[in-house]
């Protein structure tokens, strides 16, 4: 679950390879911008482009993920509901239980609003992209935005100390709403940072590049906080005046991120070619891209197998993408997993995750792309079912007792490590499963049109990701289970095979 940045990242940036936003009724480039760069992923041009991911992505690992999403699920929403006296009629273990499932719900309500508000705007803003003026300017205002959300998360305090709840949920919106927005400019800029033969090697270089800026944040949280506080080594204590007794190691995470970004996207700003062409009218842009997109949906229409396959698509899509979302806030409060586990958890997956793509491939050619995709996503789905029946005290649904593996720092039970099992099988599934899918695209296209339909397939992939948080906020809630709430994300999936069992995998067109 934990390999989101990754699956996302890996499935965004090879969308616009295709230049998504270009209506499917264009056979040429929008008027005055050039689509033609020079150089690779090690160029001026390239290697800027790719080096914006080193600074934008860790805000996602660290905050939306594995460090802030977990802290404020638990350490704010859940235990204000703890002290606020409105569970006191509740035994123990039963509060514990509901403050958790309010903590799950409120993040998923945080990730299902950012979706909602990114699904109904960030295609007609890629459409734009295409048509307007200079995209430097608008993304600089972009990541000033995440820059300021990210700094002010550190004033997110447990009580009356810190800032109002909703005033760190509206934050977090912002931020996730801009962040898009932020992928959305950038990603549009590829066609130009190098060769076109040299693209997908620049995507790979920022996707690397940026997983590898969070992994290094992340141990430098553990060596200069999280073990000092727990074993007194490699340092005696917390360095730099940190209290961890006020959650200061977790909620240093907003800072750094504001800091890296701003200070590492300089490079980008100063090197990366810019399509967009001066003086040209944002607001006739505007205009023009939201045509395209209605132009482009009309023109898909006539594709019946490409349509079914992007419906499919948009249901297993959006349950994968809460699945990865929300995992991470679920076995924090689920499971209890501390910072250094869920540490150790994002460097697994995240390692397993880069051989996904080779997993997909390899099987596609085995047993063809739609039973390899087929395949892929029952395959993540039947890993989530198993790591929903561990709790702290059972396997499998309480077939099997819990017990203590080993005493040492972390994973001691065999609930742990039964579950840290199928964040493998997850990882890997779901990477391969972003593999397979863009292949299937480019068989059902029309001939010699497979890059146009991207654009659809990126449409399909973000106009609907607000259901998955949401079923999962609304089971959570109505249920007071956070099984139950994971559970939920299970119908989409459901509803995206059972549509894509009914795709004929003729050629369309």
């Amino acid at each position: 679950m934990s390999c989101s940045l990754t699956l996302i990242n890996l499935d965004r940036e090879d969308e616009h390879l295709s230049d998504v936003a270009k209506p499917v009724t264009s056979n040429a480039p929008v008027s005055g911008i050039s689509h033609k760069g020079v150089g690779g992923a090690l160029g001026k041009t390239g290697f800027a482009w790719a080096v914006f991911e080193w600074a934008r992505n860790p805000y996602y690992i660290l905050i939306v993920i594995y460090i802030f999403a977990p802290y404020f699920a638990r350490d704010i929403i859940g235990a204000d509901l703890l002290t606020s006296g409105e569970l006191d009629g509740l035994e123990p273990d039963a509060a514990k239980q509901t403050a958790n499932a309010m903590g799950q719900a409120a993040i998923a309500s945080v990730t299902k609003w950012a979706g909602l508000i990114a699904a109904l705007t960030a295609p007609f803003l890629g459409a734009a992209l295409d048509r307007g003026g200079k995209r430097k300017p608008i993304l600089a205002v972009m990541l000033g935005i995440i820059a300021l959300m990210s700094w002010m998360l550190w004033f997110a305090i447990p009580g009356e100390e810190g800032l109002p709840t909703f005033a760190v949920m509206a934050m977090l919106v912002i931020a996730y709403v801009n962040y898009t927005y932020a992928e959305v400019t950038h990603n549009s800029m590829l066609t130009v940072a190098g060769r076109p033969e040299r693209l997908p090697m620049i995507s790979g270089l920022g996707l690397g590049l940026g997983n590898l800026a969070g992994m290094l944040i992340f141990l430098g949280l553990v060596l200069f906080f999280m073990l000092p506080d727990a074993m007194g080594w490699p340092f005696a204590e917390p360095q730099f005046g940190i209290d961890t007794a006020n959650y200061e190691h977790l909620r240093i995470a907003g800072p750094i991120c504001a800091i890296w970004l701003t200070v590492f996207s300089v490079p980008f700003f100063l090197n990366a070619k810019d399509p967009g062409t001066a003086g040209a009218s944002w607001i006739k842009a505007a205009k023009e891209g939201a045509a395209g997109v209605v132009r482009t949906l009309r023109e898909a229409a006539k594709y019946r197998e490409l349509m079914k396959y992007l419906i499919a698509r948009m249901f297993y899509a959006d349950g994968m993408a809460a699945l990865l979302a929300l995992g991470a806030v679920y076995v924090a409060l689920f499971l209890e997993w501390g910072a250094i586990e869920m540490v150790s958890y994002a460097i697994l997956a995240s390692a397993v995750a880069f051989c996904g793509g080779l997993f997909g491939g390899w099987l596609d050619n085995k047993v063809g792309v739609k039973r390899a995709l087929i395949i892929e996503i029952v395959g993540m789905v039947s890993a989530m079912a198993i790591q929903l029946s561990v709790t702290q005290e059972t396997l499998l649904f309480g077939l099997m007792e819990n017990y203590q593996v080993w005493d040492g720092l972390i994973f001691q039970s065999l609930s742990d490590l039964v579950y840290l099992g199928g964040i493998v099988i997850v990882a890997l599934t779901a990477t391969a499963s972003i593999s397979s899918s863009r292949t299937m695209l480019v068989v059902l296209a029309p001939e010699g049109r497979s890059g146009e339909f991207f654009g659809l397939y990126a449409i399909a992939g973000t106009i609907t990701v607000w259901m998955g948080p949401l079923l999962v906020e609304m089971f959570t809630t109505a249920f007071n289970s956070q099984q139950i709430g994971m559970a939920s994300i299970g119908i989409l999936f459901a509803i995206g095979v059972a549509v894509l069992l009914t795709v004929k995998m003729e050629k369309s067109g």
